[in-house]
């Protein structure tokens, strides 16, 4: 089984000043990002802005990291839909171009029960047999929740090998580990939960933190497993004004303006999301340079 490792960096999308995808600025950041902390690269989620991305600027994307990391981690490709035609169609594609695994989105918008996303992700599954999927329920953004027993059922299938789980319910979490095979990945969909869920059998996160934070969310999680867990709730405790001010308003605005602090050239945001107000951006720098990132 594919292991994606502990800390998976939800990779935002860099943008030039014309709005277009700046491709060299994305292969920079790849790159730095497995050099510090990241075991494996997530393209084209929630925080890549994949809602007003085109499928052919994903699949660039995907091309472009891959070469850029050059086996140092992993890719996994956001190639979710709430069209389950047009998500088997993404899989297979990003499966041509090498990737090493899919995220797949609970459709949005359309809200399908239970029985319609049980048969959603088996039937990507099904179509992409080689190619380990990871699910991702968001019921914040997608209005629907993906219910611990459609989850074990499809920890069942055998390419689908985790989750990232992003309900922001503990008893979720403890729920979906009763009910799945120990090999069954779950992630933390939300960095300021990683440490309570890895309490309760995450494996990892899938963070936007990590960013900023990739080898002190490594040295957290290494210091949890080995039984340090003072050390993993100081790191923990240190990071944490961090966490909230990455999710002070939308996500990605904030991440992005960090990484612009830092010096980083990776544009605004498309729109319809906007520039972060400036109150709270001195609030986020004040707490960038808290913690020395700035």
């Amino acid at each position: 089984m594919v292991d994606f490792g502990k800390v998976l960096t939800a990779m935002i999308t860099p943008f030039t000043a014309d709005g277009s995808v700046d491709y060299d600025v994305a292969a920079k950041l790849a790159a730095h990002l497995v050099d510090n902390g990241t075991d494996t690269l997530v393209i084209c989620g929630t925080t890549g802005e994949s809602p007003t991305l085109s499928w052919d600027e994903e699949y660039q994307l995907f091309q472009v990291v891959l070469g850029a990391i050059a086996n140092k981690g992993k890719v996994i490709a956001g190639c979710g839909s709430n069209s389950t035609k047009e998500a088997i169609a993404a899989t297979q594609k990003a499966a041509k171009i090498g990737v090493h695994g899919a995220l797949q989105v609970v459709p949005y918008y359309n809200k399908p029960p239970q029985a319609g996303l049980y048969q959603h992700f088996q039937a990507i599954a099904q179509a992409s047999p080689e190619l380990p999927l990871l699910l991702y329920n968001i019921p914040g953004r997608t209005g629907q929740n993906l219910q611990v027993d459609t989850t074990a059922r499809l920890a069942e299938v055998e390419n689908i090998v985790g989750i990232k789980e992003a309900s922001g319910d503990l008893d979720q979490v403890s729920a979906i580990r009763r009910l799945t095979p120990k090999e069954f990945q779950i992630y933390s969909g939300d960095d300021s939960l990683t440490l309570p869920m890895l309490a309760t059998g995450a494996k990892g996160v899938v963070s936007v933190a990590s960013h900023l934070v990739g080898n002190q969310l490594q040295q957290m999680i290494q210091a949890f497993s080995e039984g340090q867990t003072q050390l993993a709730t100081a790191i923990h405790l240190q990071l944490f004004p961090l966490f909230k001010a990455l999710f002070a308003t939308t996500n990605p605005i904030p991440v992005k303006k960090a990484l612009e602090l830092q010096g980083w050239k990776v544009g605004s945001t498309r729109p319809p999301l906007c520039e972060m107000p400036s109150a709270l951006v001195q609030e986020l720098e004040a707490v960038l340079k808290e913690i020395n990132l700035v």
